[in-house]
């Protein structure tokens, strides 16, 4: 966006009073033949301030630039203004204000209201009129008026004939805040085409053109211009690695990313997560979930339920069953949800941890695990394995209440009896 106070000062000091002082006699700098826009312009007829308005004007100009005072200098300009009637004398007190008013807080509206008077009559002398076209242009950026803003800058570099790349990228800028981003695409290329070097701007208005048009495919394109001409910002890195997730090129996310993390340059949550999700997705669980425990550990990562949950399964899923469940009790302890300590008992059960697989398994029927006929028949295995016929037993006519494991659990029931009355146990 426009900041426009220095801007508009040192506009306004350099150029914008280059014709004021006297009225007769008077050769504009933008007359002078080495300027090329009087080239362009040089059939343009040349005006000069009517004597009794010049003298007022050049009053004003003494109150801003001798004693400093803007009020002073548009409380004579407005008192002019009401006495103008050429065409060229109304323009020019129409500029001025525009100028004056440019330099108060708050006075943004009544610039701009001026100064598309003053070039609507196409009366001001060649330099004056391109100065005010493009003060307008960038007055009306600032005052948010995009769309007018767009058409002055096209009325700016029509009449002067020249090209700037901040003018491009200006357009484009007024196009993405009225969300016309198809339209961003033509001056951002433009912009490119003129450049003396690699435009950074440029390309980040394009990728946020791309982004919002949701072309993602498109956007990985400008990213990989991004990272390639400027490989020293380092944000472009993780954000292609996630574009490339995006379009499902999960080998090209990896490599990126993962090269980003050997440079130190993933800082950011949702960046260590991205490329623990690329590892998992590439068939690389643990050294997804190492990545994982380690920013848990060091607290990049928030612990809570779902990064506890995901680290467990990552860890299940490399067949490290002692540190699933690690988290899967530290997510059922954080929660007390049923299904977390189900999952930690079968895992228990699996590492043949059997008391500490009854524990959980007690622990989700307690908080209303669903499918409980099934815990139960689970709990007749733990107990069958620490030769605890008596809790088999238990379990298994427990197991029998239910119509989903009521068939399976009569199978059992003479099996333990048999297992039970072999070891000298009475049921």
């Amino acid at each position: 966006m426009i900041r426009c106070k220095a801007l508009l000062c040192a506009c306004i000091l350099a150029v914008a009073f280059s014709s004021l002082l006297p009225v007769s006699g008077t050769v504009y700098a933008a007359e002078k033949k080495s300027d090329p826009v009087a080239e362009k312009h040089k059939k343009r007829k040349t005006y000069l301030l009517s004597p009794k308005i010049g003298k007022k004007v050049t009053k004003a100009f003494e109150e801003y630039s001798t004693n400093n005072n803007v009020d002073a200098a548009i409380a004579i300009l407005n008192e002019v203004a009401e006495k103008a009637r050429q065409p060229y004398d109304v323009a020019y007190v129409d500029r001025f204000l525009g100028n004056m008013y440019a330099l108060q807080e708050g006075g943004t509206a009544k610039a701009v209201k001026h100064l598309a008077a003053a070039v609507k009559l196409d009366v001001l002398n060649t330099a004056e009129q391109a100065q005010s076209l493009r003060l307008l242009a960038d007055l009306q950026m600032q005052d948010e008026k995009y769309a007018d803003a767009i058409s002055s800058y096209d009325a700016w570099m029509d009449f002067t004939g020249k090209q700037e790349v901040s003018v491009f990228l200006r357009k484009a800028q007024g196009y993405y805040q009225i969300g016309r981003y198809a339209e961003m695409i033509a001056p951002i290329d433009q912009a490119i085409a003129i450049a003396d070097k690699p435009e950074k701007n440029a390309y980040v208005l394009k990728l946020s053109s791309y982004y919002e048009q949701k072309d993602f495919n498109k956007s990985v394109k400008v990213l990989e211009q991004l990272v390639s001409l400027f490989p020293e910002d380092k944000r472009w890195w993780p954000q292609l690695g996630m574009f490339y997730m995006m379009v499902d090129e999960y080998t090209k996310a990896l490599a990126t990313m993962e090269l980003a993390y050997k440079q130190d340059i993933l800082e950011k949550p949702n960046e260590i997560k991205a490329l623990a999700q690329l590892y998992a997705t590439n068939g690389m669980p643990y050294k997804s979930a190492v990545i994982q425990d380690k920013y848990l550990k060091s607290g990049l990562l928030e612990r809570n339920e779902q990064s506890l949950s995901v680290l467990a399964n990552t860890w299940h899923s490399a067949k490290e069953i002692g540190r699933a469940a690690e988290y899967y009790k530290a997510v059922a302890e954080m929660t007390d949800k049923p299904d977390y300590w189900r999952k930690l008992a079968n895992l228990q059960l699996q590492n043949q941890n059997y008391s500490a697989a009854v524990e959980a398994y007690n622990k989700a029927l307690e908080l209303g695990a669903k499918d409980p006929g099934r815990i139960y028949m689970s709990l007749v295995e733990a107990f069958l394995y620490q030769n605890k016929y008596r809790d088999a037993y238990a379990s298994v006519l427990k197991a029998k209440e239910y119509p989903n494991t009521k068939k399976s659990a009569t199978s059992w029931t003479a099996y333990i009896r048999e297992k039970a009355g072999r070891n000298g146990v009475k049921l």
